[in-house]
């Protein structure tokens, strides 16, 4: 009985869609931000996390996640504020009573919070939770599958197989492999990964304007990924060319979520 309950409860964790990148991609894209913060944004970060068991951006990256089992009502009212299922109609142009229902999805999301985390007249508090939720969705934003099909909530209804260090393989889901199975596949730990993160070129454009948040555009660029020929795979099985077709991509991703925090941040932190 006990593992029956344990393999529940590991199911219903896998096929959510609140989860991306897994907890190194979110600290890879906090860690990013971090190098392109002004000497301004710095200080504001740490006087609002000064107190955090990990006072940093990749210290609270994850935060937004274990909400669930922490705080379970705001998880809950949080819960669809992680993704935003464009992909239904065709990555094309953002129209919010169709695309984002009463402002719950991660475009909007993104913009609410960074408005609470831009308003000094808020308590502390407010903009601590704000700077948390920002330096979260912003990370979600850019992983391909929390802008993909709600039909399949994100492929986490799409199985697959994937190796495994040892030479075997294991089940996954589809939306799991770009959380974080195919940086796994890698072999590189954190500081590795990001190591090779920063010797990336920027891949983003100058912005027209930093706030709001372009939130849109980026769920469209991820959105694109998501239903490029061959992301989902014509069997269960991913391989070796899978994993170098797309690796790259979830690279310029990471790297695209953190400059772009790291944009968003400098200008609602701004004196």
């Amino acid at each position: 009985m006990i593992r029956r309950l344990l393999a529940s409860a590991l199911l219903c964790a896998i096929a959510s869609p609140a989860f991306a990148w897994g907890a190194m991609g979110h600290r890879l894209v906090a860690d990013l931000a971090a190098d392109e913060l002004t000497p301004a944004a710095r200080h504001e970060v740490d006087v609002l996390l000064k107190g955090e068991a990990e006072p940093t951006l990749a210290g609270i990256a994850n935060w937004a996640d274990a909400l669930r089992a922490n705080d379970p009502d705001l998880g809950k009212r949080s819960a669809k504020w992680h993704y935003a299922d464009i992909a239904e109609n065709g990555c094309g142009t953002y129209e919010p009573p169709r695309d984002c229902p009463n402002g719950d999805c991660v475009i909007e999301a993104i913009r609410a919070q960074t408005k609470i985390l831009a308003d000094h007249s808020q308590s502390i508090d407010a903009r601590r939770q704000a700077l948390k939720f920002v330096v979260h969705f912003i990370g979600d934003v850019h992983q391909p599958l929390h802008a993909a099909f709600a039909r399949d909530k994100g492929g986490n209804t799409v199985q697959v197989r994937i190796p495994t260090a040892d030479g075997g393989e294991k089940g996954s889901n589809l939306h799991s492999l770009w959380d974080s199975g195919l940086i796994e596949l890698t072999g590189l730990d954190e500081a590795a990964y990001l190591a090779k993160l920063r010797a990336l070129p920027l891949v983003v454009d100058i912005p027209t304007h930093v706030l709001p948040p372009d939130s849109p555009a980026w769920a469209q660029t991820s959105c694109r990924i998501a239903t490029r020929p061959g992301v989902y795979p014509s069997g269960t099985q991913i391989d070796a060319a899978y994993a170098a077709t797309f690796t790259p991509l979830i690279d310029e991703q990471l790297r695209r979520g953190g400059t772009h925090l790291a944009q968003v941040l400098n200008a609602a932190l701004a004196p």
